[in-house]
């Protein structure tokens, strides 16, 4: 991207225009500063595009319901909620969403008889018309959602088995390996997620009830019988033609009160997979991914510990959370201090009866849009069915878990859980990223992907308690639309954005001064100012989201500061707010502004003071190149 200054306009005044876009975004959740590239192509102008519809409203008298279409126009006049989709600019590749299939839910489609195959289809087909799920949790031996506790190595009591010469997955084979056959079969890229609930009751120690599955820990004097244990189980899996894409270590390590339940602190878990699990994966060749954590948003300094274990860090490929406590921005706290790493989201429970009203609003605001919003790649919902009863579960299980369909015989009844993963899941396909857009505190929350096909995808919801318009823009096109109270709906379009002025959101990025010179965060210990001729550490900043259309500028792990536009700008916040953010602005040349919350614009000074942010109009000195 090239920066025109006076002194070249004559040149550039000699050449086509071009139109300066971030045109090979690449995936967020890589690390590492991507430079942007200068596209000289005539950009395609959005052309009336058609828009689907599909809506759910909280009285259920439409689910999942498709709407007449409408059509992008030029777009005129304001609206204060205004979600504007930029294309151009991408955050992580989304991996899929869907459900778990417990042993109890695979037992009881087990049991659909006829309708067996057109339920499966209904959850798995990528068919249009279908919910598409790519993505499955399933338990390592039994969960509290299955008819009774087992692992694949149980022994007597008092007996052990160091070499595992008992382990089996015999049991799986009535109902889980029957049923995940077929899935496959349907959807063969599915990606499958496996986690224990508990180790075989002799590797472990201090346990608390139900014959040992309650409670307890991994004894150390296990920790490499464990590891051979997990190796076994996907090579089993392996032999039914069933590839086993990621694990997690332990489900909810800190719970010891579920049947079954094993804990394990984030200290144990990293010294088990940097000493165990880690080294038996590679030394047989296992490229499963390893997925730490797997519980609550309440301790993002769990997932934080493992990762920071440099010995463990390298065998991790993220973080998986639920959202029982805590709040669901915990997944960006882990990601901004790991971005290298992916996140997961991967379990929530509706309780049943339930009330489809706030339990329908509350999943769309917080998993499937908060999830992909806070980075995740993945969003599941607990259990994919349960019968009228709530079972099949365990003496201690989850005895109110509301399956996403109730299954009674060999007939279903779809539940909120079903609609919710619909309303992403039919329409985002794996492969997607998600791409910018901007959300409300008190009215519409969004986020928008867009497809490997290269159509765009926005699920609103209205949070409000009153119906709410607003408009979607994209480009130089937008639409309005109208969401009752407490409804959701999903928009999907084709074609090619018309214009580009997103900031590089995730990307480290240079600012060239009018001068010439680099702006530098002067070491986070004096005035910032635009005087280097070459650009270093001090030179780079990471772009940040900050939420409602602000960006965030780091150096070195501190923030650029606008200091209340009363005194020169510094860099040495170590977390941002309101004089830490600002709005990005491109200007006709491809240049960029930075307003802040003062609404006045940060300025170079000439070069050769200070800079500021109390400028009231952007001109030459207010505005920068970047990556030049």
């Amino acid at each position: 991207m090239k920066t025109n200054y006076t002194i070249k306009l004559l040149g550039v005044l000699l050449i086509a225009p071009v139109l300066f876009l971030y045109s090979c975004k690449k995936d967020l959740s890589k690390s590492g500063p991507s430079v942007p590239g200068m596209n000289t192509s005539t950009v395609a102008r959005a052309a009336n595009e058609t828009v689907n519809v599909w809506e759910t409203t909280s009285d259920q008298s439409k689910l999942l319901a498709q709407q007449t279409s409408i059509n992008f126009a030029a777009d005129a006049g304001t609206n204060a909620t205004t979600i504007t989709v930029d294309e151009n600019t991408t955050y992580q590749t989304i991996d899929g969403f869907g459900y778990a299939l417990t042993g109890g839910s695979a037992q009881l489609i087990d049991g659909l008889g006829a309708n067996q195959s057109t339920f499966l289809n209904d959850i798995f087909s990528t068919a249009a018309g279908h919910v598409g799920s790519s993505f499955v949790r399933i338990s390592i031996g039994a969960s509290d959602l299955s008819s009774s506790d087992f692992t694949y190595d149980d022994m007597p009591s008092g007996q052990t088995d160091n070499n595992l010469n008992n382990f089996s997955i015999s049991q799986e084979m009535t109902d889980l390996v029957p049923v995940l056959k077929k899935i496959i079969a349907i959807n063969p890229s599915i990606k499958i997620l496996a986690t224990p609930w508990t180790a075989p009751v002799w590797m472990k120690s201090n346990t608390t009830g139900n014959g040992g599955f309650t409670g307890g820990s991994l004894n150390t004097a296990y920790y490499d019988a464990y590891a051979r244990y997990f190796v076994k189980y996907i090579q089993a899996m392996a032999a039914q033609g069933i590839t086993i894409y990621a694990i997690t270590p332990q489900n909810e390590p800190l719970n010891a009160n579920n049947n079954p339940a094993m804990t394990m602190q984030s200290n144990e878990e990293a010294n088990f997979i940097k000493n165990n699990l880690g080294p038996q994966f590679s030394a047989n060749g296992i490229t499963t991914k390893i997925i730490a954590y797997d519980h609550n948003c309440d301790q993002p300094g769990y997932p934080e510990a493992v990762l920071g274990d440099a010995s463990a860090n390298p065998y991790v490929d993220g973080s998986a959370f639920h959202l029982y406590a805590g709040d669901i921005s915990a997944l960006t706290t882990v990601h901004n201090a790991y971005p290298a790493k992916n996140v997961y989201f991967t379990e929530q429970y509706i309780g049943g009866p339930g009330n489809f009203s706030g339990d329908f609003s509350w999943h769309m605001n917080n998993l499937l849009i908060g999830a992909p919003r806070n980075w995740s790649r993945v969003v599941l919902e607990w259990n994919l069915a349960s019968d009228p009863n709530y079972n099949p579960h365990t003496s201690g299980g989850c005895s109110t878990c509301l399956g996403a369909v109730t299954i009674s015989g060999n007939n279903y009844t779809r539940n909120t859980a079903y609609y919710t993963v619909a309303h992403v899941s039919e329409f985002v396909k794996a492969g997607a990223v998600r791409i910018s857009s901007n959300t409300f505190s008190s009215s519409i929350q969004d986020v928008a992907f867009k497809n490997t096909d290269g159509t765009k995808v926005v699920v609103a919801l209205n949070t409000a308690t009153t119906s709410q318009t607003f408009k979607i823009k994209w480009g130089a096109e937008s639409f309005t639309y109208t969401l009752p109270a407490g409804a959701a709906a999903t928009f999907k379009w084709a074609g090619t954005q018309s214009s580009a002025s997103g900031p590089p959101i995730g990307q480290t990025i240079t600012l060239k001064g009018f001068n010439g010179d680099y702006v530098s965060g002067e070491d986070g210990t004096t005035a910032m100012t635009c005087t280097r001729t070459t650009a270093s550490t001090w030179e780079q900043f990471l772009v940040v989201d900050a939420g409602n259309g602000k960006v965030a500028l780091q150096s070195m792990g501190k923030y650029v500061s606008s200091e209340n536009g009363t005194m020169p700008i510094t860099c040495n916040r170590t977390t941002y707010s309101t004089w830490e953010e600002f709005t990005w602005g491109v200007n006709a040349d491809g240049t960029i502004t930075l307003q802040g919350n003062n609404g006045d614009f940060i300025s170079s000074e000439d070069g050769t003071q200070a800079m500021t942010c109390n400028r009231t109009s952007a001109s030459g000195w207010e505005s920068f190149g970047v990556n030049q």
